[in-house]
């Protein structure tokens, strides 16, 4: 019980309370360019959330057992190769990696897409591959990787797997909502020196100050989880 509650906590806090896009302000280029229709912009955030878990079980993978200092791999060959002392540390190496990760699982979704929905890959035109530049998905990567530095707090995968389908939901929920504002205000008499990206902006602020509403959300949800398994 204890373990689904610090997984949903988890899971909320990265839909909706510390949302990528409205509070870290990452992911901002596809938030921005793909948000202009509902039905394009909820199949970016799908695209967006799917790579994003497939991206962050793959760095968890790469992270816990290569990267992270003491990591069981780099220690079993260093022993093996007669070296002396603490076996290198290939954090170093992260970023390198996560960006191999990410543009890989990019490629798997777009040869998915373009196989099984046609129209879809059309409609995100150079949308799609611009996936691998957005740095919502390194972001969860690097989150991921911060809490698998300290050995006594390590994260385990499905830890790794709840931060990124609640980062990629509170992606879908941000873009789709933005998406559906700036549907509406294509029929609005929008001032001519905030139009376009101007507009767009100022939505993107109200919206994120408007999440900021869920502060303190996951400390009464932590509250009444211990309360009912009291």
């Amino acid at each position: 019980m204890e373990t689904l509650s610090s997984l949903f906590l988890i899971f909320i806090g990265a839909a909706l309370i510390n949302n990528f896009v409205l509070h870290y302000f990452v992911g901002i280029c596809p938030f921005l360019g793909v948000s202009r229709k509902t039905d394009m912009a909820f199949g970016m955030g799908c695209a967006v959330t799917f790579v994003m878990a497939i991206a962050s079980a793959l760095s968890w993978i790469f992270t816990y057992f290569i990267l992270r200092p003491g990591a069981p791999l780099p220690a079993y060959v260093w022993d093996l190769a007669g070296g002396n002392g603490a076996a290198p540390d290939l954090s170093v190496l992260s970023y390198i990696v996560y960006i191999f990760v990410i543009a890989s699982s990019v490629q798997f979704v777009e040869m998915y897409v373009r196989k099984f929905f046609p129209p879809l890959y059309k409609s995100f035109g150079i949308f799609l591959p611009l996936i691998t530049t957005n740095c919502a998905i390194l972001f969860a990567c690097l989150e991921i990787m911060k809490h698998l530095q300290d050995p006594t707090k390590l994260w385990g995968l499905h830890e790794a797997l709840a931060l990124a389908v609640g980062g990629g939901l509170g992606f879908t929920i941000a873009i789709v909502l933005m998406a559906g504002l700036r549907e509406e205000l294509e029929l609005c008499d929008v001032p001519k020196p905030f139009r376009g990206a101007g507009i767009a902006l100022l939505v993107a602020g109200i919206m994120a100050m408007a999440f900021m509403g869920f502060t303190g959300v996951d400390k009464g949800v932590a509250d009444a989880i211990a309360s009912v398994i009291k």
